[in-house]
């Protein structure tokens, strides 16, 4: 049971990386802050590989920044 909950959580955090990777490539914004977002979504998908429920989080906290307008600061 617990593997099934597992294999289902990484499906859901598989499925929003990708939408997470099309937002940022459609976002009209300075390269930087595209490189910034990049940058955030590669340390969630480094993050799934040892630590699935605390990469889902980070990325719920990104994806909600993306859907309210805050986006870090480019370089």
């Amino acid at each position: 049971m617990e593997r099934d909950s597992q294999l289902e959580l990484y499906g859901r955090v598989a499925d929003r990386l990708k939408e997470a990777h099309a937002k940022v490539r459609a976002l009209q914004v300075p390269e930087g802050v595209r490189m910034a977002l990049s940058r955030k979504l590669l340390v969630v998908t480094a993050a799934a590989k040892h630590d699935l429920p605390g990469a889902a989080k980070r990325l719920d906290r990104l994806m909600k920044d993306l859907d309210e307008g805050r986006f870090p600061e480019g370089d």
